[in-house]
């Protein structure tokens, strides 16, 4: 019966117009439907970005039998690994001349521009590249995602592999914070072509339990920092109701019962207040976890990223006025505006 079905499923793929389809899904045919079974696009991955987040990431997907090549800026982050015997490399380029999938997880644009355009960065040798795919589960602007995908996208590879004809990039934010990564229970915002997304999804199902797919490049680094707005917003107002409900004379645990069991219920009312709640990081005297500094970083980002909306829209309705296009209506507008 499982042959006859592959054989059914082969027939059916040599019908298929798309070139693309077939090779995505060759992979699997040709190994059969074990979920055990690594695709051969995704064996080798590299792994940049060894902190709070990233040490858990790679180590789940050292357990679900990817053969892992890391580096960080941190020696003894370096150093955990190497002692296991997983191969560490001194700078980007060499582990992207050792894999076939590269996934970084770093604190900020100016890290993430370093490591990918940087002296012995990844795209070191631009013109010969080993990865097919380059994924960034940083949290940054889309902006930066958006120009290194377009960067990326203009390199050649030394090889073919799966079906892409030139290297691509994902950006896939994670949401869950320490705990969801090292448990394999992070959900990822994806944005990028979706074929590469539907063939990296082993990769984010190794390393979490949900994956969105939210559009074309960038999507996902805009749906994290949207998300991370709405988080913020969340924890600011509960701690300050339990600061509040406090100096009134209420137990933090009496309010933790009433928040979470009432219309104030949200992910942030787990417990800012310490002793009151086992394994979050009040109780942990607040150790590890998404520091507040890039929280700040990320938050901030929510106002220039609106006043880029605000812009574009207003050069659409400038354009629409003056029966132009909204690029020429981009460009001139604002020269328009300053020689008033």
């Amino acid at each position: 019966m499982a042959i006859a079905s592959r054989l059914r499923a082969r027939g059916v793929l040599s019908r298929c117009e798309s070139s693309n389809l077939r090779s995505l899904l060759w992979p699997f045919l040709n190994r059969g439907f074990s979920s055990s079974s690594i695709p051969f696009h995704l064996e080798r991955v590299g792994f940049i970005g060894l902190g709070n987040m990233g040490f858990h990431m790679a180590s789940n997907l050292i357990t679900a039998g990817y053969k892992i090549t890391v580096h960080d800026i941190n020696y003894d982050a370096l150093k955990k690994f190497s002692d296991k015997g997983i191969p560490t490399k001194e700078t980007p380029c060499e582990v992207a001349e050792s894999s076939d999938v590269i996934i970084t997880m770093l604190p900020s644009s100016s890290n993430v521009l370093d490591v990918y355009t940087g002296q012995n960065g990844l795209l070191h040798c631009r013109s010969h590249l080993s990865p097919w795919l380059f994924i960034d589960s940083s949290t940054i602007d889309p902006q930066t995602s958006r120009i290194l995908s377009t960067n990326i996208s203009k390199c050649l590879l030394k090889e073919k592999k799966g079906f892409a004809d030139n290297p691509l990039m994902l950006d896939a934010p994670v949401s869950g914070g320490v705990p969801a990564a090292e448990a394999g229970t992070l959900t990822f915002m994806v944005g990028g072509l979706e074929e590469a997304y539907l063939a990296a999804k082993p990769l984010f199902l190794s390393m979490g339990k949900q994956t969105i797919y939210c559009g074309s490049s960038g999507n996902g680094a805009a749906a994290k920092i949207c998300n991370n707005l709405a988080m913020a917003v969340s924890m600011l107002g509960v701690s300050e109701a339990f600061v509040l409900g406090q100096h009134l004379g209420i137990t933090a645990s009496t309010l933790t019962k009433i928040f979470n069991s009432s219309s104030a219920r949200c992910w942030s009312s787990y417990n800012p207040v310490p002793g009151v709640m086992e394994g979050v990081p009040s109780s942990r005297n607040y150790d590890g976890g998404f520091a507040s500094k890039l929280m700040e970083r990320s938050v901030s980002s929510a106002p220039l990223l609106l006043k880029h909306v605000i812009f574009t829209w207003n050069c659409v309705r400038r354009a629409m006025t003056l029966r132009t296009s909204p690029v020429s209506s981009a460009i001139f507008t604002p020269v328009r505006m300053r020689a008033r």
